[in-house]
């Protein structure tokens, strides 16, 4: 009999651990992710083979449990942030995940159209829709629509992107309502809805949808990037420059181990990122000797500054570079020296 009132306290205090492992805290946290190489991910028919390499660099972002709090806490490279920085708060995870891939997809065209006008190649692309990448909550989207969905119609017309279903809805006046016809797991469906000011600015009115185009980059030679289950738009930069180093026959490697972060605009412009520290991390365990991050002009608190920070932290000997733009990384590239 003792024997068993004995065993209960532990068996508590066991349920009670293992609970808190599955108890979500409405915090996020990010640690440092991979460095992987994107010559296995990005085939550029006939592309051009390289010496050395340019790798993408992640984050790893979960939501917090106890336990992952805890020890976000106690590390120095680890950050911990409410949830609703991350994704809105009625936002699912499932909504939260669709909308990084869908931030992915955009940063593979950016990267493409970057890397094609470079190289002066022509790009054309082939419409078929939009997707909504969120939903604004208090607007009449909000509980109709969710991300994911793909808008194909609105009043009974096509439209085939965001920029002219957004000019559309533009011409209209609070109270007019809009008949947008989309699909969700493989039905057709049909909603109506009235247009209503957005609070942040009330000169504009709408459903409160944030919209991305659905289609397809056409381009000669064909690209193919497998991404799988990476998210997020920060690899953009590296993207455009693995393309284009497939594209010319001068190899930009040189033979090194190149890293780096940055969103990539269509003009090739570098916007920055976060988790800028996590990533260098991430770079150094993986043997990368340069790592590009974005400049934003020489901004006291911008991500290269944080960058360099980082590297003199752990004592890497990886160089950090300092970059605006994609022309800029191509003209530090073009001046290294080949590695014997």
């Amino acid at each position: 009999m003792r024997s068993r009132f004995s065993l209960r306290p532990f068996i508590i205090i066991t349920v009670i651990l293992i609970a808190a492992m599955f108890y979500s805290l409405p915090y996020y946290v990010s640690k440092p992710g991979m460095a992987k190489e994107l010559e296995p991910i990005i085939n550029v028919e006939n592309g051009q083979d390289e010496s050395g390499s340019f790798m993408l660099t992640t984050v790893r972002m979960g939501q917090a449990n106890i336990y992952s709090y805890l020890a976000a806490k106690l590390s120095k490279y680890q950050e911990i942030y409410p949830i609703d920085m991350i994704r809105d708060k009625k936002e699912t995870d499932e909504e939260y995940n669709a909308r990084q891939l869908h931030m992915m997809e955009g940063s593979k065209e950016n990267a493409i159209e970057t890397a094609f006008h470079k190289a002066r190649l022509p790009v054309h692309y082939r419409y078929k829709g939009v997707y909504i990448l969120e939903v604004v909550p208090g607007m009449p989207a909000e509980g109709k629509l969710k991300t994911g969905d793909k808008i194909f119609k609105v009043d009974g017309q096509i439209f085939d992107s965001a920029e002219k279903f957004t000019d559309y809805v533009r011409k209209k006046h609070v109270g007019d309502s809009i008949s947008l016809t989309y699909s969700r797991d493989g039905k057709t469906r049909q909603v109506k809805m009235a247009l209503k000011k957005f609070k942040d600015d009330p000169s504009k009115v709408g459903v409160g949808i944030g919209l991305v185009d659905d289609k397809d980059i056409i381009t000669n030679p064909h690209v193919k990037i497998n991404t799988d289950e990476i998210g997020g738009p920060s690899a953009g930069l590296m993207f455009s420059l693995e393309i284009y180093n497939q594209l010319t026959k001068e190899d930009l490697t040189k033979g090194y181990q190149i890293a780096g972060t940055g969103t990539i605009s269509p003009d090739g412009i570098v916007v920055p990122i976060g988790g800028i520290e996590q990533k260098i991390i991430a770079a150094d365990k993986a043997g990368a000797e340069i790592f590009f991050a974005p400049n934003e002009k020489g901004a006291a608190d911008s991500n290269y500054r944080a960058a360099v920070k980082t590297a003199k932290d752990i004592g890497t000997k990886m160089k950090i570079v300092p970059v605006d733009t994609f022309d800029q990384a191509v003209r530090y590239l073009s001046k290294l020296r080949q590695k014997t």
